[in-house]
């Protein structure tokens, strides 16, 4: 398995517009995660990276939402989203959509999104699937060299194994756009049959995928052990005050 850690600075676009049917892909996304967003609760929701930022999350109930991105995108806080200026624990819910594909070092994105999460809390991650016709556009020499094509994709697999590692438990797994995701994505007869066959046959082939995560914190209780050592008694004897005053008057009347 190759390292996750990249080898050149990736470029993070700016916004949905700037990936290949980049609106289509966030609008499955929106309806990918809308069940969720009215079951997590909390004050605190972080959206990390630009394309997070513009992830729809009105139906939540928690109020207090911030965007954190890179300084040349538009967002609440500017900083790097591998180097969050966050106290520990101090985040209800966290949303990492697309960010570990414009990454230099994706797994301590995930760690520092796991810094500022509270106990119980909730990652949301989105990406885009390696296992899928999106790993084509790396094998066309014509796209393999632009953007996201270029960049490394993370499997859904290799990111929940990352997650139980820390201790995460996986609430929801989806795939979904089985596409290329490249030209005019045809709405036609066939092109609706294929997706339609496609997501009940073929689920683990979707181009983007939705993973929900909740950090679970077993607390450190001490167990007392229940046997117990017995002490093993043993008779001694012991010269008691009377059998000494014996002892001396009979010694007296001998005398």
């Amino acid at each position: 398995m190759k390292p996750a850690l990249a080898f050149r600075q990736p470029h993070y676009p700016s916004s949905w517009k700037d990936l290949p049917n980049g609106e289509l892909v966030l609008d499955h996304i929106d309806q990918a995660l809308a069940p969720w967003w009215s079951k997590f609760f909390g004050y605190h929701l972080l959206k990390i990276g630009a394309l997070s930022g513009n992830i729809d999350t009105s139906l939540s109930s928690i109020k207090h939402q911030i965007t954190l991105a890179e300084p040349k995108h538009k967002a609440d806080i500017s900083a790097d989203i591998d180097d969050l200026p966050l106290l520990e624990h101090s985040v209800d819910v966290c949303l990492l959509s697309h960010a570990l594909e414009f990454s230099l070092d994706p797994h301590h994105v995930i760690r520092e999104a796991n810094r500022v999460l509270i106990p119980n809390g909730y990652l949301v991650i989105t990406g885009f699937n390696p296992f899928s016709l999106v790993a084509l556009n790396k094998l066309m020499p014509y796209r393999r060299e632009q953007s996201p094509w270029n960049e490394r994709f993370f499997s859904a697999m290799r990111v929940k194994d990352w997650l139980h590692l820390m201790g995460y438990e996986i609430l929801d797994d989806q795939k979904f756009l089985h596409s290329t995701l490249t030209g005019n994505i045809s709405q036609g007869i066939i092109a609706r049959n294929w997706r339609k066959f496609a997501s009940r046959y073929l689920p683990n082939l979707g181009s983007v995928y939705v993973i929900v995560a909740k950090k679970r914190v077993l607390p450190l209780t001490p167990i007392k052990p229940k046997w117990k050592l017995r002490t093993k008694l043993e008779t001694i004897n012991v010269s008691t005050m009377n059998s000494s005053s014996r002892n001396s008057m009979g010694k007296t009347n001998k005398h």
